[in-house]
C-alpha cells in the first residue's frame, strides 16, 4: 500500500482538464475560414498610367527588341498606349512589346 502511494505521487496529473476530456469526445478545431480569391484587377496599372498622364511625366520606354523611346503617355487602353514624342512622330505601342518603362528628367 505504501508503494502504491509512492507511485501515485510520482505520476502527476494535470491540474486542469479540458472540456473534451470531461465529455470523453475528441477535441475539435473550428473549421478554418475559406480564403477568398484575389481580385482579377487591382487597378494599379490604371492608377499609374493616370498619374503619369496628368503630370505629363517624360517616360523612357524600353521595347523587347532593345529599342528605347522617350515621350509622354497621352492615353492607354487594355492592349496599347500612345506615346507623344518631341521632334519625332507620335507612336502607338502595343503593351506586349514593352519590356519596361521608367520616368526620365527632361533635358
Amino acid at each position: 500500500m505504501i508503494e502504491e502511494r509512492r507511485l501515485d505521487s510520482l505520476i502527476r496529473k494535470p491540474a486542469r482538464t479540458s472540456m473534451a476530456a470531461d465529455t470523453k469526445e475528441p477535441a475539435r478545431r473550428p473549421p478554418a475560414a475559406k480564403k477568398s480569391t484575389p481580385p482579377d484587377q487591382t487597378n494599379a496599372e490604371q492608377f499609374y498610367y493616370s498619374k503619369q498622364m496628368q503630370s505629363k511625366t517624360h517616360m523612357m520606354v524600353h521595347l523587347t527588341n532593345g529599342e528605347q523611346l522617350e515621350g509622354v503617355i497621352e492615353w492607354y487602353d487594355r492592349e496599347c498606349l500612345k506615346l507623344n514624342r518631341i521632334g519625332a512622330p507620335n507612336l502607338l505601342l502595343f503593351k506586349h512589346c514593352i519590356k519596361y518603362m521608367h520616368k526620365v528628367e527632361p533635358d
